[in-house]
């Protein structure tokens, strides 16, 4: 059937925004989940010291109005058409002033930049001292809280910015902000404050929100004064992801190039829609029923990785963040391990090497991707091997550049590598290549350990992101963790997520549950090898355990 012809079909569509690392995406999406029109806007960042990273609300929002227009124009349809909206979006910091007008937070004093990006790290002597309270709320982050979290950045600001945090009036998690910019109604989501901020999202709330604030917390670590006001800067009125919170503003359908009034969901953060779009993707020829989510592993990898799991009662894990009652699907408890680089990891140490700029330029070239020069080199060096996993018998690679989120939960964790040759080559960059994909998967195979030692009984993963498009990547995963991988026939299920908020706060789809199992389709199922292959990962596992012991050993050395 002509793309035409499946647009005459319906007359209702869907709209997700996705605010990744470095860019906005926009995608429209008919009522079975095809996509019918996608926009990407790079956003810019700054780096002004090591280990912060910065960017800008404003910014970003022009972004996401020029992706929008472009969705639109690819899809070949008006506004008017867009039936609600979506947004999901990084677990960023925005800071607002007076006029909601931006305040920095950036040693730059640059106004413009007022977004703590995710990835930033300025605050680990604030988690620290944080986690050394040990306070109730903390057993739902696993025990340890990530400087990737809010609270420790507020209170760098309030030690570091005294005059941004004082001229502050609103706190957002960039989700949050986007609602907020698109209706100019202040809502908050139950996903990004519960697993973001410590809300109590399973304990009676008042007023017309769900959950409640522990003000203890906030006195505990220094943020009192949050308390004090009645958590008006960090939300008063927090609800559950998809329901609508109002209609577009006559500005922002303006900016949009949409419809004033039509319906916006609460928002969502970006891995965690991902989770929607991928959790009831059709395995073994139908959808999970509900009671199978828990044999289910949504696996959304990108710059990072997340690996989000639900359950119908809450399963704390130390190390993995939750449990988070009604954060990715309402009334489950979500379970989120994750690690802090994995693309990037990969890019880091395929164009950080020697022979990466000869790479990239040989690609251009043959227009392809470093990846796919990287992976014919694999299948050439492995024509003698029982199987190309066996190439990094000597190789190994501790993945922790930028310490570990779950399970081991330290940020201070760095890499490792040991075998390495006096060589430069293309050939051992590949071979570099090969075992830090392994590292990474190493790592999802050790946050499955974790969560299924919990109670949880994963055998499946459904993966999407970036990542996925590699076969290597796949195939790698697939023998390391010793699961089947399903892949979904949408791979954008970040955008797709979204779009099932805006069908759900649109009043078509009942329940997010519903639009799940109405737009998911499956592309295809990666089997993992076993055998053979499975007792040579298996030592491998034990190396990737054992360079973390040895690490530590290194730093009492050191002491």
């Amino acid at each position: 059937m002509s793309e035409s012809c499946k647009t005459a079909m319906y007359n209702r569509f869907y709209l997700g925004i996705d605010v990744g690392t470095g860019s906005a995406r926009a995608g429209i999406f008919d009522p079975s989940g095809a996509m019918r029109g996608m926009g990407v806007e790079p956003i810019q960042m700054w780096r002004p010291e090591e280990d912060f990273v910065e960017q800008s609300s404003d910014d970003i929002w022009d972004a996401c109005g020029r992706a929008v227009r472009a969705a639109l124009t690819e899809a070949d349809l008006d506004g008017a058409q867009i039936r609600g909206i979506g947004f999901d979006a990084t677990c960023s910091l925005v800071v607002l002033g007076e006029g909601d007008m931006p305040l920095t937070v950036s040693p730059s004093g640059a106004a413009e930049q007022n977004v703590i990006v995710w990835m930033d790290h300025r605050a680990v002597e604030q988690v620290e001292r944080i986690n050394a309270t040990r306070h109730e709320v903390l057993r739902y982050v696993g025990n340890v809280m990530s400087p990737e979290m809010e609270p420790p950045k507020l209170l760098w600001l309030k030690e570091n910015l005294p005059d941004t945090w004082n001229r502050a009036t609103k706190f957002f998690d960039l989700p949050d902000f986007l609602s907020y910019r698109a209706t100019g109604i202040d809502i908050r989501s139950m996903c990004t404050t519960v697993c973001k901020w410590t809300y109590q999202g399973h304990e009676s709330g008042l007023d017309e929100s769900m959950g409640r604030w522990d003000a203890s917390f906030f006195e505990a670590v220094g943020l009192d004064d949050l308390a004090q006001e009645g958590f008006e800067r960090i939300g008063r009125r927090v609800r559950p992801i998809a329901e609508p919170i109002g209609g577009l503003s006559e500005r922002s359908a303006a900016e949009l190039g949409l419809q004033l009034g039509t319906p916006v969901a609460v928002s969502i953060i970006d891995a965690h829609a991902g989770g929607l779009g991928l959790l009831r993707t059709p395995v073994d020829g139908h959808a999970p029923h509900e009671n199978e989510l828990e044999k289910c592993l949504a696996l959304i990898g990108g710059t990072s990785s997340c690996h989000m799991a639900v359950s119908r009662e809450p399963k704390f894990i130390d190390g993995v963040w939750g449990p988070y009652y009604s954060a990715m699907v309402p009334e489950y408890w979500l379970t989120e391990g994750g690690q802090s680089a994995t693309g990037a990891l990969i890019d880091h140490v395929v164009f950080s090497h020697a022979r990466g700029a000869e790479l990239c330029e040989q690609a251009e070239r043959r227009g392809t991707t470093a990846f796919a020069l990287l992976n014919e080199r694999l299948d050439a060096l492995a024509a003698d091997c029982s199987f190309p996993a066996e190439l990094t018998r000597e190789l190994h690679v501790q993945p922790d550049f930028h310490g570990n989120r779950s399970p081991r939960a330290n940020p201070r964790l760095r890499g490792m590598i040991s075998g390495l040759k006096l060589s430069d080559s293309v050939d051992s960059l590949a071979l570099l290549y090969l075992a830090t994909i392994q590292a990474v998967a190493h790592g999802t195979r050790h946050i499955l350990e974790e969560m299924n030692r919990a109670g949880y009984d994963i055998h499946t993963l459904i993966a999407c992101g970036g990542d996925t498009k590699n076969p290597v990547f796949v195939r790698e995963h697939a023998d390391v963790t010793g699961c089947r991988i399903a892949l979904p026939k949408e791979p954008e299920a970040v955008l797709l997520g979204s779009a099932m908020m805006g069908a759900v706060a649109s009043g078509d789809n009942a329940t997010l549950l519903a639009a799940m199992g109405a737009m998911s389709a499956a592309r295809g199922i990666v089997e993992p090898a076993g055998g053979e292959i499975a007792q040579y990962h298996d030592r491998k596992h034990q190396v990737f355990h054992r360079m973390y012991e040895d690490q530590l050993a290194y730093g009492r050395l050191m002491e």
